[in-house]
């Protein structure tokens, strides 16, 4: 049997940190806005005639084998620890050669490694003949992922890949909701510019200092993100009336409220980046994911798009061709 299986990654645009439990059950009227883009993680599985598993990256050039189910639970570390962590959660009865690749960069900041996460889950919950939702999935590639990485991680980089689309990411004490946000895409897309500023980055870690902060009580974190949850419904009515002025001040405001949390989410490139593009008709800029490197994504006047993306590049960094993929994980199967 061959599967194949692929989901897009993700840009945030209000809301981020505020997903990992339980920081959002303290803010009334949580939610995260973000959307899916077509840069895809993809995988192919291919069942083999032993019990050998043979594990594949084609984008990090690793391999790695091992004889065994019981061998690879049993090794102490994984050169290629995503699909190693799920396939000792799935337990697959068979032998398996596993592929992957990702179209995003390393340490861009818009969920690769999550993407990734949920096209093997999803692949796998098909072959082993689980039946999990996909509420399900996002949960076990949550927990999986937080094992692999030794801190919690948040809700929200795991739904557009598995729905795609503009959505907003509801959390409150009776669960996670994601809600699509009626946009015109077209419209949205020529507005849009992600930009690769070429230095990865831990989300891990920066997510945690501020968590620790917020759980450990400090009040200016908490009435910080009271504010970032504020900005974030507002950024949902914004889109949903196509309000784009309104948009990109609220995406510089709450670039503004999340580097007062962490004042090493931002860079000196990323700092001129934002100041030498709002005189070319860049309107509002924020960092994705948690920072300290990875991507910025940027509103800008259609008309300006162009002129913004020369300034990017003469400041060193990469204009990423992307547009919001309006279609999550897909998984087809073969014999």
């Amino acid at each position: 049997m061959k599967l194949t299986a692929s989901s897009p990654c993700r840009v945030d645009l209000a809301g981020g940190t505020v997903d990992i439990w339980p920081l959002y059950v303290y803010h009334d009227g949580a939610v995260t806005v973000n959307f899916a883009v077509n840069l895809y993680t993809r995988c192919i599985i291919e069942t083999r005639s032993g019990p050998e598993l043979v594990l594949r990256s084609i984008d990090q050039k690793i391999e790695e084998a091992f004889p065994s189910l019981e061998a690879l639970v049993a090794a102490r570390r994984y050169r290629l620890p995503l699909p190693a962590w799920i396939l000792r959660f799935f337990r697959p009865a068979a032998g398996l050669t596993i592929e992957t690749q990702s179209e995003a960069p390393a340490g861009a900041g818009i969920s690769g490694s999550s993407s990734l996460m949920i096209t093997l889950g999803s692949a796998l919950n098909r072959l082993n003949g689980c039946g999990f939702s996909p509420e399900r999935i996002r949960e076990i590639c949550q927990s999986i992922e937080s094992q692999i990485i030794r801190v919690p991680t948040g809700c929200q980089d795991y739904y557009p890949a598995l729905y795609g689309g503009l959505s907003a990411i509801e959390m409150d004490p009776a669960g996670v909701r994601s809600t699509s946000i009626p946009v015109d895409l077209d419209e949205f897309n020529s507005r849009i510019l992600v930009v690769y500023t070429g230095k990865p980055r831990n989300s891990g870690i920066n997510n945690w200092a501020v968590m620790k902060e917020h759980i450990n009580g400090n009040r200016k974190v908490h009435r910080n993100f009271d504010r970032i949850v504020a900005i974030a419904r507002q950024m949902r009515a914004a889109l949903e009336r196509s309000d784009w002025l309104e948009a990109a001040r609220l995406l510089r405001d709450e670039w503004e409220h999340r580097k007062r949390n962490f004042p090493g989410i931002s860079t000196p490139l990323i700092e001129r980046l934002v100041q030498a593009t709002r005189r070319h008709g860049a309107r509002g800029a924020k960092v994705c994911g948690a920072g300290g490197g990875g991507c910025v994504v940027f509103l800008v006047e259609p008309d300006a798009k162009a002129r913004v993306s020369e300034v990017i590049a003469s400041e060193g960094a990469r204009v990423l061709p992307v547009a919001v993929s309006p279609r999550g994980v897909k998984v087809a199967v073969s014999r």
